[in-house]
């Protein structure tokens, strides 16, 4: 598997695009076309192998599935993990000639992500310090009273910073990652320590995006029933996603309304309460 220059180029693009909050916001742009999940889907039909593409991209989100970005902290950029990240690792994996689906195609998958991720925390810090910039312009223009120059300051000048610090570094890695990737196969082979620690490594994330995910999601011991009963079926039933996907939408709906029965059974009581109340008053007056 090899990187055109054009293909590069739409790499680059749609990561310029999923970082581009003038381009469908931050819904469209951020929390979509840059997520892995949909990342791997893009770079699956750019580079002509989609079940790869979306093998790897599942393998990585699993690592992010609960990064959050409050205000400026970053820990992590995932618009360089999805157009950078999973290229590069669509390319070890063909190069190794490992099965996605394997520990070690995952392993691997998601080393190049954290890798990646990492420095795309660069890419974003350097784009926010170049759109200070364009901040100070549109606060001069604000000052003199010239509010048409702003139109300019939101919509035109932040594309400079999102094609230097996110389309630029993904046509580069992107293209020139070929090389890099097979001169990392000559110096590390599969047998070798590096490769296993790699792996290693590597299959522990996702155990860290899932325990962070269930750190915001589970408030009481109870909680955990759930988690703990699908891992059950899907390990010890041999289950796929998809069975145990719909095993759970049916949890869902049956916790779902059993709460909503005890919500409606509150408000039944909270209704009839002032009621029965007036109907005890007016027994007691007769």
């Amino acid at each position: 598997m090899t990187i055109s220059w054009l293909q590069a180029v739409i790499l680059g693009i749609f990561a310029c695009l999923s970082s581009m909050p003038g381009m469908g916001g931050t819904v469209i742009g951020n929390y979509t076309l840059g997520r892995p999940l949909v990342g791997g889907l893009v770079c699956g039909i750019v580079l002509g192998n989609i079940p790869l593409g979306i093998m790897v991209g599942a393998a990585m989100q699993l690592v992010y599935i609960a990064l959050v970005t409050p205000g400026g902290t970053v820990s992590a950029d995932v618009r360089a993990v999805s157009y950078i990240g999973i290229p590069l690792a669509m390319l070890a994996l063909d190069s190794y000639g490992l099965d996605p689906a394997s520990a070690e195609g995952i392993g691997m998958a998601t080393s190049f992500g954290a890798m990646v991720g990492t420095l795309g925390t660069v890419l974003f810090y350097g784009t926010a310090t170049i759109n200070l910039v364009w901040q100070h312009i549109g606060w001069k223009a604000v000052e003199k009273g010239d509010f048409k120059k702003l139109y300019a300051v939101d919509m035109v000048l932040p594309w400079i910073s999102h094609i230097i610090c996110s389309f630029l570094p993904a046509v580069v890695m992107c293209k020139l990652g070929v090389p890099v990737v097979e001169a990392i196969k000559v110096a590390l082979p599969m047998d070798g320590i590096a490769m296993k620690t790699l792996f290693t490594v590597g299959s522990m994330l996702p155990c860290v995006g899932i325990a962070i995910l269930l750190k915001q999601v589970v408030d009481k011991v109870t909680d955990f029933i759930p988690f703990f009963f699908g891992f059950t079926l899907a390990a010890g039933m041999g289950l796929n996603l998809v069975s145990v996907t719909v095993v759970a939408g049916l949890f869902a709906i049956l916790f779902y309304n059993i709460k909503m029965v005890g919500i409606n059974a509150k408000k039944a009581a909270m209704a009839a309460g002032p009621g029965s109340l007036d109907d005890d008053d007016d027994e007691e007056d007769i």
